[in-house]
C-alpha cells in the first residue's frame, strides 16, 4: 500500500500506470472489445482501387493491406507484444539473478568466470546478437521470447552482482556465517530478499526494452511471423505504404512509443520508492 500511495502522489507515474492498466485490460479483452477477427480479410475493407480504407466509423482505425481491421489486430497484436514482453523479461530477470548473485557470494575463480562470460555477452550488441539467434533458429512467438530473454539479462547480472559484494561484508551476513547458517539459508533468507527491490524495479524497465526490441525484431521479419499479429509486424508489413496510408505505421508505432514510455515511468517511479539511497531526492 505504501508504494501505490507514493506512485498515485506522482503525476507521471500515475500516467504510466493508468496507460500499462488499460493496455493489459485491453489485451486480454481483445476477444471481446475487437470488432472483427484479426485475420478476416474483408470485401469492404479495400477501396475499388485495391488500397487500405482510412478510419472511418465502420474501421475505427482502418484497414491494412489486406482489408483486415486495424483496430482488432492491434488488440491482439497486443497480446502477442505483452506475453514476451512479460515472458521474455521474467526469464532474463530470473537469469541475471542467479548468475549475478552467486558470482557475487562465490567470487574468487567461480564467481571471476561467471562475470567474465557476463563481460563477454555485454561486448555484443544486443540488436545483433539477436538478429543472429533469431536468423539461425525458426522464428515463433517463444522462439522470440527465449532469444530476448538471452540477450536481456546482462544488466541484471552486473547490478546484482555489485549489490551482493557488498551485501556479503554486511554484519548481518558476518553474525549468520558465525552462528553456522548454511550457505542455502545466507542465499535465500538474507541475501535475495534484498535483492528483490532492484529485481522488481530492472524487470519493469526491462518490459519496455523488451517490447521494443520485439517490435524491431518483427519489424525486420524474424520475429514473431504472420498471420499472428504483433505491433513490428504490422507496421513490417506496411511500410511500402507509408506515405499512401501513414495510418497503419503511425497508429502502431504511437502504441509502441506509448507503452513503452509508460513502462519506464512505472520503472522510474519503483526505482525512487523502493531504493532507499534515491529517496529524499528530487
Amino acid at each position: 500500500m505504501r508504494v501505490v500511495k507514493a506512485m498515485l502522489r506522482q503525476p507521471s507515474a500515475l500516467f504510466g500506470l493508468i496507460v500499462v492498466v488499460v493496455v493489459v485490460v485491453m489485451a486480454i479483452a481483445a476477444p471481446l472489445i475487437a470488432p472483427y477477427s484479426p485475420d478476416n480479410q474483408m470485401f469492404d475493407g479495400l477501396t475499388l482501387e485495391g488500397a487500405p480504407m482510412p478510419p472511418s466509423d465502420q474501421f475505427l482505425l482502418g484497414t491494412d493491406t489486406l482489408g483486415r481491421d486495424l483496430f482488432s489486430r492491434l488488440l491482439f497484436g497486443a497480446r502477442t507484444s505483452l506475453v514476451i514482453g512479460l515472458v521474455a523479461n521474467g526469464i532474463a530477470v530470473a537469469i541475471g539473478l542467479v548468475i549475478g548473485i552467486l558470482s557475487g557470494y562465490l567470487r574468487g575463480f567461480v564467481g571471476g568466470l561467471l562475470m567474465r562470460f557476463t563481460d563477454l555477452m555485454m561486448a555484443f550488441p544486443a540488436l545483433l546478437l539477436a538478429i543472429v539467434l533469431a536468423a539461425l533458429l525458426r522464428p515463433s512467438l517463444w522462439i522470440v521470447a527465449m532469444v530476448i530473454a538471452l540477450v536481456n539479462w546482462v544488466q541484471v547480472a552486473r547490478i546484482v552482482y555489485t549489490e551482493t559484494r557488498g551485501l556479503v561484508e554486511r554484519d548481518f551476513i558476518l553474525a549468520e556465517r558465525s552462528l553456522g547458517a548454511g550457505h542455502f539459508r545466507i542465499l535465500f533468507m538474507h541475501i535475495l530478499p534484498h535483492l528483490m527491490p532492484t529485481a522488481i524495479v530492472w524487470g519493469t524497465l526491462g518490459i519496455a526494452t523488451t517490447v521494443l526490441l520485439e517490435a524491431t525484431l518483427s519489424f525486420l521479419g524474424i520475429g514473431v511471423q504472420p498471420p499472428q499479429p504483433s505491433w513490428g509486424n504490422i507496421i513490417f508489413e506496411s511500410q511500402s505504404y507509408f506515405q499512401a496510408a501513414p495510418w497503419l505505421v503511425f497508429f502502431p508505432g504511437a502504441i509502441i512509443l506509448l507503452t513503452a514510455l509508460s513502462f519506464n515511468l512505472v520503472g522510474d517511479a519503483l526505482r525512487d520508492i523502493l531504493d532507499p539511497t534515491q529517496r529524499g531526492r528530487g
